[in-house]
């Protein structure tokens, strides 16, 4: 699958070749808060843990897989959405329920970018029949998060704690909206 560009960004399938961006996205406290509690990741969690993890959901030809997110204008790679199946690393994924995320530079935030990529990504992917859903969690704080799942179209589900085992234990929020 391919994602056209939007308006400001261009949108390419990260790979292991893009290890050094996401360290370097994760390098901010402020960026990890909602994600771990500020705690900053290593090279060797994104050799080992995150890039393993990621080539697990990865998918080219339905979408899934982490889009990295530049800006056209400068080249600039800013951040990444994610997109995979809900409850993928359980075992009871739900296939037609496409999970979405993002993690973007400090320095952008307040840009609309965030909210800009999620939207247009969330529309490619609205084009697949089989997504009948798209859900995204965030830590019940995470005011920033939340806005942009308002800004899809995206309603208030439930609040519960979900359990991941690179993170542990959360309480988060799920929002969702239905492919129409």
């Amino acid at each position: 699958m391919n994602i056209e560009n939007s308006s400001r960004l261009s949108y390419q399938l990260i790979d292991e070749t893009d290890s050094e961006f996401l360290f370097q996205l994760d390098q901010n406290p402020d960026v990890m808060r909602y994600i771990n509690g500020g705690v900053l990741t290593t090279r060797e969690d994104i050799k080992d843990l995150f890039i393993p993890r990621l080539n697990a959901y990865k998918n080219v030809d339905k979408g899934w897989g982490l889009w990295k997110v530049s800006v056209m204008t400068t080249q600039e790679d800013i951040g990444w959405i994610l997109v995979r199946p809900m409850e993928f690393f359980s075992d009871t994924p739900i296939w037609h329920d496409i999970e979405l995320g993002w993690r973007f530079l400090q320095s952008t935030w307040g840009k609309g970018y965030a909210s800009e990529a999620a939207i247009h990504i969330h529309q490619a992917l609205a084009k697949q029949p089989e997504n009948k859903v798209f859900s995204a969690v965030a830590m019940q704080d995470n005011a920033g998060s939340i806005a942009v799942m308002k800004k899809m179209g995206m309603k208030y589900i439930k609040s519960y704690t979900h359990s991941d085992s690179q993170l542990g234990d959360l309480d988060v929020v799920l929002y969702s909206i239905e492919n129409v």
